[in-house]
């Protein structure tokens, strides 16, 4: 009996430690400063007008953080100078051929934020919430994900199919997009502009 008793403690203090060793661990993460002192120099003039851009990679990439890019790059392009995607990481709704633009933000595999009201019109930022219909020429990924029976999936496949046909014309050419029928277009039509 006693040795049953040894042995169930043994386990016990066994199955503890192995607990204790296994737990999560913390991380640190760089100061704000770092980021602010990294900013100031894109402010100059070389910044601007010389065929560059200049991008903010933010989310599980190896090195993110400012990005110079020739003019014309796309998003892979961007993902790649930021040293690639973590590996693990669901890339699955970023188009990889999108154009980027001078001031943009790319977040990889985490959801952004929601942006403050006042900051519709920023550089790389999302328009605040939506007063009116939204503009499926000017939309952001998170407002189209707001709207009714809109996911991330079919928003990313109005954001492809506005990049890939130079934007909609009528509130009527979202019809074209694959994963819109006539139930869902019904649905959304009084809340979409163009």
């Amino acid at each position: 009996m006693r040795a049953l008793a040894v042995v169930a403690v043994l386990v016990v203090l066994g199955a503890a430690g192995w607990a204790w060793r296994s737990r999560p661990q913390s991380e640190p993460v760089a100061p704000l400063a770092s980021v602010v002192a990294s900013v100031a120099p894109v402010e100059g003039p070389s910044a601007s007008g010389s065929g560059e851009l200049v991008v903010a990679v933010a989310g599980k990439v190896r090195k993110p953080g400012l990005v110079r890019l020739p003019a014309g790059s796309r998003l892979a392009d961007a993902v790649q100078a930021a040293g690639g995607a973590l590996p693990g990481v669901d890339v699955a709704l970023l188009n990889p051929a999108r154009k980027v633009v001078d001031g943009e933000l790319i977040v990889v595999g985490v959801t952004p934020p929601p942006v403050p009201d006042g900051a519709a019109g920023q550089p790389g930022g999302a328009a605040g919430p939506a007063v009116g219909p939204l503009n499926l020429n000017t939309a952001t990924l998170a407002q189209l994900d707001a709207l009714p029976g809109v996911g991330p999936v079919l928003a990313q496949r109005i954001l492809s199919h506005r990049d890939q046909h130079g934007g909609f014309k009528a509130v009527g050419d979202l019809r074209q997009v694959d994963g819109i029928g006539d139930a869902r277009y019904e649905q959304l039509k009084d809340l979409v502009t163009v």
